[in-house]
């Protein structure tokens, strides 16, 4: 493919109509509303993690993905790192990296499990419980402001379209972590 000249007023969300149009002409044969659907997701879903990690998650000392590993602990409880990847979308090596810094951040512990002497078993720390509980305060209020956007209404029917989309993808030939 060769470049093409950007505008210079374009921006990360302006990009999708650009590389909609520009892929048409390189290879008719895309399905253009697919490719505007999986970009707008991809984008959308990006823009919202950064401004919650860069508003909410960053400035009390942790990542967008140690908060999903402290989330998965606030609400399930204590239990194997294994599954605390499988609940968080993580893999099990993101989650043993990300137990390291939560463990000397004093946020979560670890220990070897009862039944069988390989698997850790990870639980939040009293530390750890106010800090999620903190953020997720903070968390939810950003989520309140991208959701206003939205009528309720429109809130339900883009609820139930992205949930009939992981159903899709679940009985596809979809690659996904487990």
């Amino acid at each position: 493919m060769n470049g093409a000249a950007l505008p210079e007023e374009l921006d990360y969300l302006g990009f999708i109509d650009f590389a909609i149009d520009h892929t048409r002409r390189e290879l008719p044969e895309i399905d253009p509303d697919a490719m505007r659907l999986v970009l707008t997701l991809h984008r959308v879903t990006n823009a919202l993690v950064y401004d919650l990690e860069s508003s909410v998650h960053r400035p009390r000392g942790f990542s967008w993905a140690g908060f999903r590993v402290l989330f998965v602990l606030w609400l399930a409880g204590p239990m194997e790192a294994k599954r605390v990847a499988e609940l968080s979308g993580m893999s099990r090596a993101a989650v043993s990296a990300l137990v390291n810094t939560l463990e000397r951040a004093g946020l979560a512990s670890r220990r070897r499990a009862d039944h069988d002497g390989r698997a850790i078993t990870l639980t939040l720390t009293p530390a750890g419980r106010d800090a999620i509980t903190d953020a997720f305060r903070a968390h939810n209020q950003r989520e309140q402001a991208w959701a206003a956007t939205l009528t309720e209404a429109e809130h339900v029917t883009l609820v139930g379209l992205l949930e009939k989309l992981m159903a899709g993808a679940t009985t596809a030939t979809t690659k996904r972590r487990h």
